[in-house]
């Protein structure tokens, strides 16, 4: 039976204690790193997890967003857009979700004294533009033409979802499974999406997020030991490793943010279905923007959205036999999937009844 190793990549918005929502242009760095050094460092979570050029990322938390560079290369200032989480690797799903759930309490209990606190939303819920002001320089633009992931990160500033990361070291092709992935990722995004605001109202769909980044960024990435193996592509699908630690490891990036770590911890399981399957035919090395715009609208409200979705579902079942925990996630998916439910059902309808969501109150 194969063995897996799961780890997490979660993050995270704010907003402001008065209700406002809080990104690159309500927040400085220094705010958030002041934040991010209350919280503990732990030498056990080194080598596994990466450190970054520019050290920012020295902690299990870190300040994400856009780092701008001087004429020769050197840091200048990095415009946040909100927070990440990152578990360790851990050896089961159960170990992962209980390492962020117990995470995310640590940050908010950081963040308590402030003015700031953590919300769940997969796209900037007041502005759908992030400029990139000055303009870049002329190192800045070598740097960023150093992959396809590297000229859209200003993309990413828009956006939050996770990267849930799943390994096996005796998995046969892990490029395979990776473009898999990336093949039949329109019908998997659907059961996580929680971005249903744009420019300070519902946009009329579900997922903002993959309207906007799918396509341009990967679904499916896969890190491999050096350069033999890669596949060119733009989005990148591959990626030789930045640590040793992430040999082998796939990262599915295509979801939303999901406001539960057992939904987390649901995907997981289906993912891992998945990469057990040896009867699915779709295999693509770049994601089909056109099919993740169309199921960005209605998700699992529609019928044959539903109907491929819940296919998927039933692949992922039958190749976790003799697996029970990870039965039993998929059975608690199972669950949302038949009511036709994500996370920004449950945002729109707080949204209807007058609440504060994400920055944002209805008229």
């Amino acid at each position: 039976m194969h063995v897996f190793r799961y780890g997490i990549e979660h993050e995270v918005a704010l907003v402001r204690t008065d209700g406002r929502f809080a990104d690159f242009t309500d927040v400085a760095f220094e705010e958030l790193q002041g934040v991010v050094d209350a919280l503990p460092e732990d030498a056990a979570d080194y080598p596994g997890l990466r450190i970054g050029d520019q050290g920012i990322k020295r902690k299990r938390w870190y300040v994400e967003g856009y780092e701008r560079f001087d004429d020769g290369g050197g840091l200048v200032r990095c415009d946040p857009k909100g927070l990440e989480i990152r578990t360790r690797i851990h050896d089961s799903v159960e170990e992962a979700v209980a390492a962020l759930r117990e995470d995310q309490d640590l940050l908010d209990g950081a963040l308590a004294a402030g003015d700031l606190r953590t919300c769940v939303v997969a796209f900037n819920p007041v502005r759908s533009d992030y400029a990139i002001e000055p303009p870049l320089n002329a190192w800045e633009e070598a740097h960023r033409q150093g992959s396809p992931e590297e000229r859209t990160a200003h993309l990413h500033m828009l956006t939050y979802g996770p990267d849930l990361n799943l390994s096996a070291a005796d998995l046969a092709d892990p490029v395979d499974v990776a473009r898999k992935l990336t093949h039949y990722s329109p019908w998997l995004v659907p059961l996580s999406f929680s971005s249903p605001f744009r420019d300070g109202v519902p946009w009329g769909g579900l997922s903002a997020r993959t309207t906007l980044r799918t396509g341009a960024r990967p679904a499916a990435l896969v890190f491999l030991a050096t350069e033999e193996g890669h596949v060119p592509s733009d989005p990148s699908l591959t990626q030789v490793a930045r640590l040793p630690a992430e040999i082998g490891r796939i990262e599915f990036k295509a979801f939303d943010a999901c406001p539960d770590p057992d939904l987390y911890g649901e995907l997981l399981s289906l993912l891992t279905g998945l990469a057990l399957d040896d009867t699915l035919p779709g295999r693509s090395t770049v994601p089909d923007a056109a099919a993740h715009r169309y199921v960005a609208q209605d998700g699992l409200a529609e019928d044959g959205v539903h109907r491929r979705t819940g296919d998927l579902i039933d692949v992922a079942a039958r190749a976790l036999a003799g697996r029970p925990a990870d039965l039993e996630r998929i059975e608690a998916l199972r669950g949302r999937w038949e009511r036709r439910w994500c996370p920004a059902v449950d945002l729109l309808a707080r949204y209807e009844a007058g609440e504060v969501v994400a920055g944002l109150r209805r008229p």
